[in-house]
């Protein structure tokens, strides 16, 4: 009897557990484990090998081909917008294939669920991103070089080994390298004796540029010697020394769980819900975004994700001014993406999600841990106190991240998208790691220094920008949308205005809003003078108060893009030199650089798009927001520096008929 009891008393145990993990973390499991449910469910191990099987078999491919993307070929999107759970869906995969012995580039799709090769052709006169094996074939080929190695032992180096080769897209090219069409990269040098924090001893001056099909120099610089710095930059604790005493416990606790849920791949939080994908390219990528205001559910966002980025580097020496990293569409920041840890990059009640991709032989591979969910406190959300009765009105705000970061060589990425339970959506980029550092006798800041700032003895910090696109796919209360800018303007003193202190309404023409009709009039930038922001509005529905409702971009820091009219950077990232473009939705306009970036033409992404000058109103439109930071380095940035943070919000105008945040309980 005792026996049958405890056996009883176990079960009891082991059900409760159970059912408590069921309410507390449900979805975790489906997260990790996903089925595929939904047409934009991320492509399977299982899928990327039948995907790289079918191409083999169709293509006679070299043993030299590589595979430099693989990712889902995303269904259009009315199937999407139609489809409903347990309808059948078919299954597509994109494959962008390099043939390194011929140089040429090809795009395929798969099916899936046939097996069969639906497309296949060739990309002529590009190069895709550089593929990881290529870092090593680019070191060999330099180390082995007899110019180099003089170089090396010029500045007291007769140890290889010691030196680590960094290898980039090579950016701007000469007209010869134009003319070739050759795959290149330009090779960095740095010494890292016994240290593995190289990046604070850059040999300086000499720059190889490698050929990738050939597996030889394509040109090669020494500018002279350059003292490096022989100092120990590691920053771990057996280095630095005497610590800051460290800080009390501080911790976050969700006794009932979190707040959200997941099933599969989709999301749902305070009356948002939306889906997600790991992108090998773009990273982080949303997908129908919605909000249930209680009595309907309203579609907000089809697919948010990061277009590109390019980081121009201000210093005109040509071992330098090449330097101008499109770290999306020339590295696959996706694929660059790391494993997070709770308690670090994520706090402690957060959780981590896996991703699978596939490496270069098309062979799939999963990362644990590469994406972070978690809520966080932000503070008050609303408050009111009266004072006649004493009566206090408050509520906390909490906010819903998801976030993922990738390193880039020396630079350190982390990319927020930040859910409010006011109806806000919000973009935050954060930008940390080590300062792209050049070599330098100096050892005090002078004043022809004037591409940059000494940051630590023999040690330089170039002036240089980072700039940020994001793609912004709204159908805000359906697809049928407009964009309107919104510009304020004070009123001049007279009669009606006295103390000049006036505040009129829209039909006044203090407040203006304009129509940005076409695709070349929706190409913008910010004026803080007029307080400009930009909405995406509904061209079909109205509010409560007869107004269209919509979603306004409201911008935080910014910047200009400072290469000048004419420079070569400017003409290949057209896309920074605005903050706004609009166009009319077309499925295979993703990138604002173009599909290319590496080694490209200029004139490639937005400002192909918007040549059709198409109409925007009423239409299925894209907004594009540029954001950018001009770093000029600091000693404090110095040896890895703090974050810094830009971003954007998109906030509901009119789309709700109260604070959606009214009725949260205390």
């Amino acid at each position: 009897m005792i026996k049958r009891l405890k056996r009883f008393l176990w079960l009891a145990i082991a059900i409760i557990v159970v059912i408590s993990i069921s309410l507390g973390l449900i979805g975790i499991l489906t997260a990790q484990q996903p089925s595929i449910s939904h047409p934009l469910t991320s492509l399977t191990e299982a899928e990327i090998s039948t995907a790289v099987s079918v191409i083999k078999r169709e293509k006679s491919l070299s043993e030299m081909a590589a595979f430099p993307l693989i990712a889902l070929e995303e269904p259009d999107k009315e199937e999407v917008l139609k489809f409903t759970p347990g309808k059948a869906f078919g299954r597509k995969a994109f494959l962008v294939i390099y043939e390194r012995s011929q140089n040429k580039t090809y795009e395929g799709i798969v099916d899936l669920t046939s097996k069969t090769l639906n497309s296949w052709k060739e990309i002529p006169s590009v190069q895709p991103a550089i593929v990881a094996s290529e870092y090593e074939l680019a070191t060999q080929v330099v180390k082995a070089d007899s110019r180099w190695q003089t170089a090396m032992r010029k500045r007291g180096i007769t140890d290889f080994d010691q030196v680590k080769i960094s290898c980039w897209a090579p950016g701007i090219l000469s007209q010869q390298e134009q003319a070739t069409g050759n795959r290149l990269c330009r090779a960095l040098s740095y010494y890292k004796g016994d240290r593995w924090n190289y990046y604070g001893s850059p040999i300086e001056g000499v720059l190889a540029t490698v050929n990738l099909n050939t597996g030889k120099i394509a040109s090669f610089v020494d500018r002279g010697n350059v003292p490096f710095s022989k100092e120990n930059w590691d920053y771990d604790v057996k280095s630095l020394g005497k610590l800051l005493s460290a800080p009390k416990a501080l911790k976050i606790l969700q006794p009932n769980g979190a707040s959200f849920r997941i099933n599969n791949n989709e999301i749902s939080w305070q009356g948002w819900k939306f889906r997600y994908l790991m992108h090998p390219r773009s990273g982080l990528v949303l997908y129908q975004v919605t909000h249930d205001d209680g009595k309907d559910i309203r579609p907000v966002l089809y697919r948010a994700s990061l277009s590109e980025m390019v980081v121009p580097y201000g210093d005109p020496d040509p071992t330098w001014s090449f330097r101008n990293a499109f770290d999306v569409g020339e590295y696959n920041l996706g694929l660059l993406a790391n494993t997070m840890d709770l308690g670090k990059e994520i706090p402690e009640n957060g959780l981590l999600l896996d991703a699978v991709f596939a490496n270069e032989q098309g062979e799939p591979y999963k990362i644990p841990g590469i994406i972070g969910i978690y809520e966080r406190d932000r503070g008050m959300l609303w408050k009111h106190y009266e004072y006649n009765t004493q009566r206090n009105d408050v509520r906390r705000s909490r906010e819903l991240v998801m976030s993922m970061t990738a390193a880039v060589d020396n630079y350190d990425y982390s990319i927020n998208w930040i859910f409010h339970q006011d109806g806000t959506l919000e973009v935050q980029n954060e930008l940390t790691g080590i300062v792209l550092a050049q070599g330098t006798a100096a050892q005090k800041q002078s004043e022809d220094d004037s591409y940059g700032r000494l940051i630590a003895k023999n040690i330089f910090g170039v002036n240089h920008q980072h700039f940020f696109n994001y793609r912004l796919d709204f159908d805000v209360d359906g697809q049928a949308n407009s964009v309107m800018e919104m510009n304020v303007k004070a009123l001049p003193m007279d009669e009606k205005n006295p103390l000049g202190n006036a505040m009129p309404t829209a039909v006044n023409y203090a407040v203006t809003e304009t129509p940005l009709a076409k695709e070349t009039a929706a190409v913008r930038d910010l004026d803080m003078k007029h307080s400009r922001e930009w909405m995406i509005v509904s061209a079909d529905k109205k509010n409560a108060l007869g107004a269209a409702p919509g979603y306004m971009l409201m911008p935080e820091g910014n910047s200009i893009f400072f290469p000048v009219e004419g420079s070569n950077i400017r003409q290949k990232a057209e896309f920074a030199t605005h903050h706004v473009w609009v166009t009319k939705y077309k499925p295979t306009e993703l990138y604002a650089g173009g599909d290319y970036p590496n080694q490209t033409q200029p004139g490639q992404g937005l400002p192909k798009y918007i040549a059709d000058d198409e109409s925007l109103m009423g239409e299925d439109i894209v907004l594009w927001y540029t954001m950018g930071v001009t770093h000029i380095p600091r000693s404090e940035d110095w040896p890895v520096m703090p974050v810094h943070q830009v971003g954007f919000k998109l906030v509901p105008r009119g789309f709700f008929s109260r604070n959606p945040a009214i009725n949260l309980p205390e």
